[in-house]
């Protein structure tokens, strides 16, 4: 089969890497791609978020035989819709669907509405009732663009001075754009964050294994949110807990979205908060995760393919998800500034050096060819990804390699994956 991916970072490296060893693929075309993916698929320059006419004609051209998305864009803004419509198989949600990430505000309303455990919130949007609201209910608060905002929409307010400055941004300053348009002011909670995923046809769902991120830049989850500075799995997760997030979170939203006539069929990533062995989510996405699924996939012993292509066909309870024993750990290697602003072409050396390490997995985001080098092209450039027999051997396995790479202004944690070994 001829498959296609849609995008260009790190989770996108690491799915072309686990496309690339099913026996029944036999090319894999990226779009866009980048320096790193070019290694194993044909990388093409298309518009993939807007403009879905010149990616179903090299649908055509190629002959596709599947298509998976990576990133939220595309998805909110129907690309499922429009392959569907035209009988191409495609692996991700509808539109209508999708919305469960493109809007918080919808998110939040949802919950509410089927009882699902989530924090209390208000929506907003004229900014001077937004800030009469801080006032009254007082600090600390989470202050949320209500559209998509590259995993930066999401602002932590403990007073009214960082409030106001907030919702300055997000509402007046229009620095997330049109997402910014409503606010979501809602309760801070407290306790320890879950990342969790399942896969589901509609009518089965098959979890996945258990990963956390870190979405802070700095040490001890300090600093701006990013899209994600490195992940670890497994993340611990006792069987009770387990089955209380499927029980009161997963199968009610699923059930919820059919009622809703938006039959969820793809991936469904459900940020938590646990606390006192409660559950209530922080938000929803609707693709894999950024960098969890590059911890996810290494640890993955089933064909890829023949999973996302059971999702698409509503055959999943076909499969058997089988995963490997051992632990992996993932360090974004980012560029100096980065969430904020930061320089590109930055020329990149050692990364050859990797490829002699036994269970070292360099999943590139932000790389591009110039002038023969590989050079940064991105706010996070690389994911260094290592498998170990338990996470503190992964741990030390995946910075041991960071130090055969350079590029100049190379910034990343000290510190990912060491809380999972506290935890467990």
């Amino acid at each position: 089969m001829n498959i296609l991916v849609i995008g260009g970072g790190g989770r996108e490296s690491a799915i072309c890497w686990k496309l690339s060893q099913s026996k029944n693929v036999e090319k894999i075309y990226a779009v866009p791609g980048n320096a790193g993916i070019s290694n194993i698929a044909q990388c093409i320059e298309i518009d993939y978020e807007n403009d879905f006419s010149h990616l179903t004609q090299l649908v055509e051209k190629q002959r596709i035989d599947f298509t998976i998305v990576g990133p939220e864009t595309p998805l909110v803004n129907g690309i499922v819709d429009h392959f569907q419509k035209k009988g191409y198989p495609i692996f991700g949600p509808s539109k209508r669907t999708a919305l469960l990430e493109g809007s918080k505000v919808f998110a939040k309303r949802f919950m509410k509405k089927y009882l699902i455990p989530t924090a209390d919130f208000k929506v907003f949007s004229d900014p001077d009732k937004a800030m009469e609201y801080i006032k009254k209910e007082g600090c600390p608060r989470i202050i949320k663009a209500d559209g998509l905002a590259a995993g930066k929409g999401s602002l932590i307010v403990n007073n009214e001075k960082e409030a106001e400055e907030a919702i300055k941004s997000i509402m007046i300053e229009k620095i997330f754009g049109k997402a910014g348009e409503k606010v979501i002011i809602e309760e801070k909670l407290e306790g320890k964050e879950i990342s969790f995923f399942v896969l589901t046809d509609g009518e089965n769902i098959k979890p996945l294994i258990s990963s956390q991120d870190y979405k802070r830049i700095y040490e001890e989850d300090k600093g701006p949110n990013t899209g994600g500075m490195g992940a670890y799995s497994p993340a611990p997760l006792s069987f009770h807990l387990y089955k209380k997030i499927m029980k009161e979170i997963i199968i009610p939203t699923l059930e919820g979205m059919k009622k809703e006539k938006r039959e969820y069929r793809g991936v469904l990533y459900t940020g938590l908060m646990i606390e006192k062995d409660q559950p209530k989510v922080l938000e929803f996405n609707v693709r894999f995760g950024d960098p969890e699924t590059q911890v996810t996939l290494p640890r993955l012993k089933t064909d890829l393919l023949d999973i996302l292509f059971a999702v698409s066909e509503k055959k999943l309870n076909r499969i058997n998800l089988e995963w490997r024993s051992q632990a992996a750990v993932c360090v974004v290697l980012a560029s100096k500034g980065y969430p904020e602003s930061y320089e590109k072409g930055k020329r990149v050396e050692g990364l050859e050096n990797l490829a002699l390490l036994k269970n070292i997995f360099p999943f590139c985001a932000g790389l591009k060819r110039e002038n023969g080098n590989i050079v940064t092209n991105g706010g996070r450039v690389i994911g260094i990804t290592a498998l170990g027999k338990n996470l503190k051997k992964a741990i030390k396995q995946s910075y041991r390699a960071i130090k055969k790479i350079h590029f100049e202004g190379m910034y990343y944690r000290k510190d990912i994956g060491y809380k999972g070994i506290k935890k467990s």
